[in-house]
């Protein structure tokens, strides 16, 4: 009995099939970093006291922060949904995927941009992906996401969402037929009731 209900309990974790981190550049990294030391140089300025070290001490880590936290998000891929940071996708919702070079990403955002389209964007990323999604209870019409391989993560969502949609149609049809088969049944409810004094 223990056993089933910690079973139970337990959360049930799908395989990542895909997963990226959208993290900045090394670049992007020495160059804020380079010139958060210079400004840090330019308070101290050769003085002695607390202008020699808080600068440096306060200004480096503030700076390494920030650029951790703007690389922070991750996109994972499972047979079941898609997540983005916190926000999560049902991939039997998903109707189509387009994987985008810098150039249709930016047309994207910009003229065709639609208001109600969910975007996580990083501009130091030039691949991104469009979600199209075909959920009525939803207004939203597609997500935006950036990725360093667009091709990949498209790929993983497609082929997966095909799957979900396939998956859920037959557990749909399943259900159809034996509530069919139920009614059908001479031992069904609506026979039994049919000769009361039988």
């Amino acid at each position: 009995m223990a056993s089933a209900s910690t079973d139970r309990d337990t959360p049930y974790r799908a395989a990542v099939l895909y997963r990226e981190r959208l993290h900045l550049s090394w670049w992007l990294w020495a160059g804020a970093l380079g010139l958060t030391a210079l400004l840090a140089a330019e308070i101290w300025m050769g003085t002695s006291g607390a202008r020699a070290w808080l600068p440096f001490t306060v200004l480096l880590p503030l700076t390494a922060g920030g650029l951790w936290w703007l690389g922070r998000i991750p996109i994972r891929v499972t047979a079941d949904d898609l997540r983005v940071d916190d926000a999560r996708l049902p991939l039997r919702y998903v109707a189509d995927v387009v994987a985008l070079d810098a150039d249709g990403r930016r047309e994207l955002l910009g003229v065709a941009a639609d208001p109600l389209a969910f975007v996580i964007q990083r501009p130091w990323i030039g691949g991104a992906v469009q979600i199209v999604l075909d959920d009525p209870a939803d207004p939203t019409p597609y997500w935006v996401i950036s990725s360093r391989h667009p091709i990949e993560l498209a790929t993983a969502i497609g082929s997966h969402a095909v799957e979900s949609r396939v998956g859920e149609s037959r557990v749909g049809e399943s259900r159809v037929g034996g509530s069919t088969a139920a009614g059908s049944d001479g031992r069904g409810s609506a026979s039994g009731r049919a000769d009361p004094e039988g």
